[in-house]
This record gives structure tokens, sequence and C-alpha cells, in this order.
């Protein structure tokens, strides 16, 4: 009787976990990508991510705050993965092509760009624009403080703007 009655609740616990965080994996998917630059260990990282926000559920009190809340563990997982040994081997650039278009060399000056922002920058401007978060769910999200986060990506859209070079029509 007992017995039925736990696994009744962690059924009905399981629902409520992939119906609140099932949306968010693909969210979590593209923000991992852009601080890991590889789809597969972003996937491992978003992964490992819903699991520990299925261990950690008991800390989120608002539920209207979960989008935050699992991309901040998304986020926080993936700068664990860049402090590891192997994350830092050399990897080969995947846009080496002879010939390329217009809009192809646009994309590369723009990934450039991104890529000489430092990881914090990077990630605040992906949040809020790509993302489309709010400034107080980025802000959220990053651990920082909304004044804070306005800053950061003030700061980080001036930087690129300087890195990513214009050319006429």
């Amino acid at each position: 009787m007992i017995e039925a009655l736990t696994s009744r609740a962690a059924a009905s616990n399981q629902i409520d976990f992939e119906a609140l965080i099932g949306p968010l994996v693909e969210s979590g998917i593209r923000l991992a990508y852009s601080m890991l630059g590889n789809r597969e260990e972003a996937e491992d990282a978003t992964q490992e991510a819903v699991t520990r926000a299925w261990r950690s559920l008991s800390t989120l009190r608002d539920r209207a705050l979960a989008r935050p809340w699992f991309l901040a563990i998304v986020a926080n997982h993936c700068r664990n993965v860049r402090r590891t040994r192997w994350f830092k081997t050399i990897r080969l650039p995947s846009f080496l092509m002879e010939s390329r278009t217009r809009s192809e060399v646009e994309r590369v000056d723009l990934a450039r760009g991104l890529a000489r922002l430092p990881a914090n920058d990077r990630q605040a401007l992906f949040m809020h624009f790509y993302l489309d978060l709010p400034i107080d769910e980025t802000a959220l999200a990053l651990g920082v403080s909304v004044a804070a986060a306005k800053r950061r990506i003030y700061r980080a859209c001036r930087r690129l703007r300087s890195d990513v070079r214009e050319e006429d029509v």
C-alpha cells in the first residue's frame, strides 16, 4: 500500500518536472552550445543540468522563475566543463572552407567577434538577445543584479561593435 502511494507520488513529480523543464531543454542546449562550441558537448551538459535540476527541484521556490533557475544550472555546469583539462585541448575550426559567400563571411566575423569577448559577456548577450530573456531573468540566470546585467550587456555590445567590421553594401 505504501509502496503504491510512493510510486504514484514519484510518477506525479516526474510528470510535473517534465512539464516544467521540458520546454526549457532546447534553450538550455542553445546556451550550452554558445558556451562550449560543440553540439554533442552541449547536449551532454544540458542532460547533466536536467539531472542536477531534478535533484535540486526543492530549491525552486517560484515556478515562474523556472527558466532563469534552469539556465543558471546549465551555465554553471558549462563553466565547470570549460575548466576541465579535456575541454582545453586544441580544436580545429569547423568553418575552414575555400570560398565563402558574403553572409558566411559576416557570420564568421560575428563569430570571431563573439569569440573575442569574455565568456561572461558572451553569455549575457546570448541570454538576452538570442534566448530573448528579459533583463531581470538574464540577471537572475547570471547571478547578478539587474543593473549589473544591463552594464554587462551594454559593454559587450560596445566591444562586439568594435570587433565586427562593417562593409559598405
